[in-house]
């Protein structure tokens, strides 16, 4: 019987994290476009299937008749868009190492992390989704209260009542904690899992010990995504077939600048 410990691959030291500068935001965003007009074809892909899963959604709450739950899904949306920028992650790697790529080799790299750590993190962005969901909902039900939940129609004049008013600008305040939460535990764990052998606890306290290493850069990194991608989603979800590809690629380059490997 052969030794499985043999087959196992060897785990990556931890990578040192650089001191960033705001010309990192720059640059990286120049060479996710750059990614972007090389392999158009592979951004656009990815960018699909996030913009059919938003149409997916948004006809599902109309036919159903729960169009309130947009706002709350709207908001925790682009939280998943991380996870699905994994294969455009990969396609920056090989692009940097000049190596072959097509949607195959992609998604035969995005299924072999199966048998790593970064299912264990989609998993918290689920969970951490799920949760985001669960409270909108909460949230709603004690501005608004159970009956107005259960007989919302289509209309949005409730959200212009003081208790509407109120409600969203609470709701935006704890979106933004939750969002930022999930961003520093993220922005580098991903594709940090991805490059190296770590696990996604080590990866997630990396990714926090970058931003609280480069507050500044790393928040204002995070404000461009935010804005990018909300303005990206207004559209009918069509700016996401530029932004996503582009931010997806620069995230990638953010990680290369962010951490440096141990000598």
């Amino acid at each position: 019987m052969p030794d499985s410990t043999t087959s196992l691959p060897a785990a990556s030291q931890v990578p040192e994290i650089n001191d960033m500068d705001m010309g990192d935001i720059g640059a990286a965003l120049r060479a996710g476009w750059h990614d972007f007009r090389r392999a158009p074809a592979m951004g656009l892909f990815f960018a699909l299937i996030y913009v059919l899963g938003g149409w997916a959604l948004y006809f599902f709450l109309v036919v159903t008749d729960q169009i309130w739950w947009a706002i709350p899904l709207t908001v925790g949306f682009p939280l998943a868009a991380p996870f699905l920028a994994v294969g455009l992650y990969e396609v920056s790697h090989r692009l940097e190492q000049d190596r072959p790529y097509t949607i195959g080799d992609i998604l035969g790299v995005i299924w072999q992390q199966r048998l790593r750590q970064l299912p264990l993190m989609s998993w918290v962005i689920i969970v951490y989704f799920l949760f985001w969901s669960f409270f909108a909902h909460m949230l709603f039900a004690l501005f608004m209260g159970p009956s107005v939940l259960m007989n919302v129609s289509t209309s949005y004049a409730y959200l212009f009542q003081p208790e509407g008013l109120m409600m969203l600008l609470v709701g935006t305040a704890f979106g933004a904690v939750f969002a930022l939460v999930l961003f520093c535990l993220t922005v580098i764990s991903l594709p940090l899992l991805l490059d190296k052998e770590l696990d996604f606890v080590t990866a997630m306290l990396t990714s926090f010990a970058t931003v609280r290493r480069n507050p500044r850069v790393m928040l204002v990194w995070g404000v461009v995504i935010a804005g990018l991608t909300f303005a990206a989603l207004l559209p009918g979800f069509l700016g996401l077939f530029v932004v996503l590809p582009v931010l997806g690629h620069a995230s990638w380059h953010i990680y290369r600048r962010a951490l440096r490997d141990t000598p």
